[in-house]
């Protein structure tokens, strides 16, 4: 595995000691790159002094307005969540994670979402994500503070790195549309839908999430994304 190529994402963090302590967690396994989106703290001293000397993963961080700027160059986005949604997405553990993200870091980007302290990510961040990962805990007490969340998925990551025998990583045949791409796709063909009479704008049910569930599911190439969008494209001029 790559662990150059996984970004931790922090999404809206309130507390700054969190954001020293995942920090301390990333550098403990290997990890470097942190992304704070829009976060709701300063990260000062109290940031630095929790993460108790991985002061360049906190040197290094780069901080972004929205979730899209933060995870538009990763082809696998993960969001982690404790909670069960009216819509299930596709799940993985934080061992099945470290495979996958040891598949695709040979030669793509993979972006592990962590939502805010009080609660987590929304539905609507989540459509952004391919999977959700979920750290089995204690049913009677299981909301885990977000370092210690991160501390979880990046041990397994780390771990996964010492179990790895020259030869093993599984390079992928080509490279993976990431998430800048499937966005560009999802809403050409929302608006192939919506001129087709297919989707209603008006009552568009869950019509557009299935669809991103179904596509995420399938983690498109960079190449089936231009050939699924060169079908619509000639669609459009049919139409016209």
């Amino acid at each position: 595995m790559k662990l150059e190529n996984v970004k931790i994402v922090m999404v809206e963090t309130t507390h700054p000691g969190n954001i020293g302590a995942a920090a301390r967690a990333m550098k403990n396994m290997g990890l470097s790159q942190l992304v704070l989106v829009n976060p709701k703290c300063p990260v000062g001293e109290r940031a630095y002094a929790r993460g108790s000397g991985a002061n360049n993963v906190l040197d290094d961080r780069v901080t972004v307005e929205s979730l899209p700027d933060a995870i538009k160059d990763s082809q696998i986005v993960v969001g982690t969540s404790a909670r069960l949604r009216s819509l299930a997405w596709p799940e993985l553990d934080p061992q099945s994670l470290a495979e996958k993200a040891d598949a695709v870091t040979q030669a793509g980007k993979v972006a592990i979402v962590f939502g805010r302290e009080h609660a987590g990510l929304t539905n609507d961040e989540l459509q952004h994500c391919h999977y959700t990962v979920t750290i089995p805990s204690n049913p009677e007490f299981s909301s885990l503070n977000v370092a210690s969340a991160i501390q979880v998925v990046s041990y397994e990551l780390y771990k996964r790195t010492q179990q790895e025998e020259a030869g093993d990583a599984v390079v992928d045949a080509e490279p993976l549309a990431d998430s800048a791409e499937m966005e560009g796709y999802f809403k050409h063909l929302e608006q192939v839908l919506v001129s087709t009479g297919f989707l209603d704008p008006d009552n568009p049910r869950q019509l557009m999430k299935r669809l991103r569930r179904l596509y995420q599911r399938a983690e498109p190439s960079k190449n089936e994304i231009n050939i699924l969008r060169g079908i619509l494209t000639a669609v459009q001029k049919f139409r016209k």
